[in-house]
């Protein structure tokens, strides 16, 4: 029961770590907010626009997809969603890590993620221009070694 409690223990952590994020940057803590951190932090997975609009609308029956977009792309900005591109499922999101920077390995054919701490960042940067690096993300897309075993079982 204990894993139970500390998993309920963590994800409240999270949202609370996004709403602090939010105000912050000067955003009001509306209940609408708050909801829409939730949903992030009890879903460990990736989130469509869709996905998160279907939960916003059946609690806030009036809110637009327009707003719950908008939102999502702020939050992104802020860091506190991380945004992927599936070849498949087009645009998603999921609650980013803040706790310590790290990049992802993501498997294209389930959407599990693996992070790794390698930053090639790290190395010495020849950019053109005088450039001022302000943030960056890093990610490798594959197939995870368990779709690899089910695609060779497959065949």
């Amino acid at each position: 029961m204990a894993h139970k409690h500390d998993q309920s223990h963590a994800h409240t952590v999270m949202a609370e770590d996004m709403l602090a994020v939010m105000a912050r940057n000067g955003w009001r803590i509306t209940e609408q907010r708050k909801t829409l951190a939730h949903i992030f932090s009890d879903h460990d997975g990736y989130l469509s626009p869709k996905d998160v609009y279907d939960q916003m609308s059946a609690k806030y029956p009036s809110v637009s997809f327009d707003t719950v977009y908008r939102n999502l792309r702020m939050l992104s900005e802020m860091g506190v969603l991380e945004q992927f591109y599936f070849m498949e499922g087009g645009l998603k999101f999921k609650g980013s890590c803040l706790s310590h920077h790290h990049h992802h390995l993501i498997c294209v054919n389930c959407e599990k993620t693996m992070t790794f701490d390698y930053c090639p960042m790290e190395q010495s940067l020849e950019l053109p221009g005088n450039y001022q690096i302000l943030n960056h993300r890093f990610e490798i897309y594959g197939i995870c070694e368990e779709c690899r075993k089910e695609n060779v079982q497959s065949e």
